[in-house]
C-alpha cells in the first residue's frame, strides 16, 4: 500500500484521485498498485490529513460542494490546516503528488516541495514543468541520494508518454534530434487560420473553447513550448539546457495571407519546438514557426493535438501523437508515474 499526499488539489489532482478510485481493482490486479490518499494540502482549498486514509467520495464531495477540504468530517485522527511543507514532512505519506499552481519562471513552490520531500525520504510525481526545466540535475541527484522516485511524465504532452515511451522503448538508440508540436493552443489557432480565420478570430475561438487562457501570452509567444524543449534536452538527451538558452518566436505575427500562401505551395505553418545534438556533444534548442512540406510527419497534426518526432540513429524517425492537455489526460500522466514507481519498488524487493 502506498500512502499518498496531494500537494495541490485542483482539476488535475482531483482527476488522479478519481482515476485511482475508478480503476482500483484493475490497478491492484495488473500492476500491484494499491494506494491510499492520506493527506491533501491546497493553498485555496485548505488541508486535511488522516493517517488511516481519507474517504475519497467524502473528500471529493466536500470540494464539489464547498470548494474546500476542511469541511471534511472531524475524527479522532483527522488533522486540518497543515501547511504544504508540514504535509510533506510530517504525514505518513510515502509519495507526494505535486500539482500546485507554480510560477514556471522560478519553479516555485514546486521546486521547494520536491527538495523537502526528497530530503524527507519521500518520492515525488509532478506535472509542473518548472522543477524539470530549471533544476532537473539537482533534483535528480537529490532523489538518487535519498533513494526515492522522481516522476514528471506530465510535463511534456500531458498524458501522452513523450518521456517514458522513448526512454524505455527506444532504449539503445541515440536520439539525435527531437522536434514537435508541443503546444495545442497554437496548433489549434494555426489550423483555424488555414480555414480562413484571422489570427484574432482564431485566438478568440480558442479562448471560447478553453484551449487558450484569457492572457494567451505563454502559449502564443512560444514560452510554454520553450520549457518543454528544455525538459526534453535535460531528460532524453541527458544534456543540460537552460530554458533561457532556447531561442523563441511565437505565432502572434502570423497572417492569413502567409498561411494561405503556404497552403498554395503544399506547405503548412507549424510552431515547432526543437532540440538537436551538435557535433561537439552539446545541444541547441529553439521554438519558432516553421513552414514545412505537407509530406512532413508533423504536417498532418491538426487542431489542439500535440505530436513529437524522435530521430534515432538505429530506428530512424518515430512519431508520437496525442493529447497535450486536459484534466483527465494530465491526471493519467501521474498514474503512469505511479505505476512505474510501483514497478521499481517490486524490483527493489525481489
Amino acid at each position: 500500500m502506498t500512502n499518498i499526499a496531494m500537494i495541490g488539489f485542483g482539476g488535475v489532482g482531483q482527476a488522479l484521485v478519481e482515476i485511482l478510485q475508478e480503476k482500483r481493482e484493475s490497478l491492484s490486479n495488473r500492476h500491484g498498485l494499491e494506494t491510499k490518499i492520506v493527506a491533501v494540502a491546497d493553498l485555496m482549498k485548505g488541508a486535511v490529513y488522516d493517517k488511516n486514509g481519507l474517504d475519497i467520495e467524502v473528500l471529493l464531495e466536500c470540494v464539489r460542494k464547498d470548494d474546500s477540504v476542511e469541511t471534511y468530517p472531524d475524527g479522532p485522527d483527522v488533522v486540518k490546516g497543515m501547511s504544504s511543507i508540514d504535509t510533506i514532512e510530517r504525514t505518513n505519506a510515502e509519495m507526494i503528488v505535486e500539482v500546485t499552481f507554480t510560477d514556471v519562471q522560478t519553479g516555485e513552490p514546486a521546486i521547494t516541495h520536491c527538495k523537502r520531500a526528497f530530503a524527507s525520504g519521500k518520492s515525488v510525481v509532478t506535472t509542473n514543468k518548472g522543477p524539470v526545466a530549471l533544476a532537473y540535475k539537482q533534483l535528480k541527484a537529490l532523489a538518487e541520494e535519498n533513494g526515492v522516485f522522481f516522476g514528471f511524465e506530465g510535463t511534456v504532452m500531458s498524458g501522452t508518454p513523450a518521456l517514458r515511451m522513448p526512454e524505455e522503448t527506444l532504449a539503445g538508440n541515440e536520439i539525435t534530434r527531437i522536434s514537435g508540436i508541443l503546444n495545442g493552443t497554437t496548433n489549434y489557432i494555426l489550423t483555424e487560420m488555414e480555414q480562413g480565420k484571422s489570427y484574432g478570430e482564431a485566438l478568440e475561438q480558442a479562448q471560447s473553447y478553453g484551449y487558450a487562457e484569457a492572457d494567451p501570452t505563454n502559449d502564443v509567444e512560444g514560452y510554454d513550448a520553450r520549457y518543454k524543449v528544455a525538459i526534453l534536452a535535460n531528460y532524453l538527451m541527458d544534456t543540460p539546457l537552460d530554458y533561457k538558452e532556447v531561442t523563441v518566436e511565437g505565432i502572434s505575427g502570423m497572417t492569413v495571407e502567409s498561411v494561405k500562401e503556404a497552403l498554395q505551395n503544399r506547405q503548412k505553418w507549424k510552431l515547432i519546438g526543437k532540440v538537436e545534438r551538435q557535433e561537439d556533444g552539446s545541444v541547441v534548442g529553439s521554438v519558432q514557426p516553421e513552414r514545412i512540406d505537407e509530406t512532413h510527419p508533423l504536417a498532418g497534426v491538426n487542431g489542439a493535438t500535440n505530436a513529437i518526432l524522435y530521430e534515432c540513429d538505429l530506428l530512424g524517425p518515430v512519431l508520437l501523437t496525442g493529447a497535450g492537455a486536459g484534466r483527465k489526460e494530465t491526471g493519467f500522466s501521474l498514474l503512469i508515474d505511479l505505476i512505474h514507481y510501483q514497478k521499481e519498488r517490486k524490483l527493489q524487493t525481489s
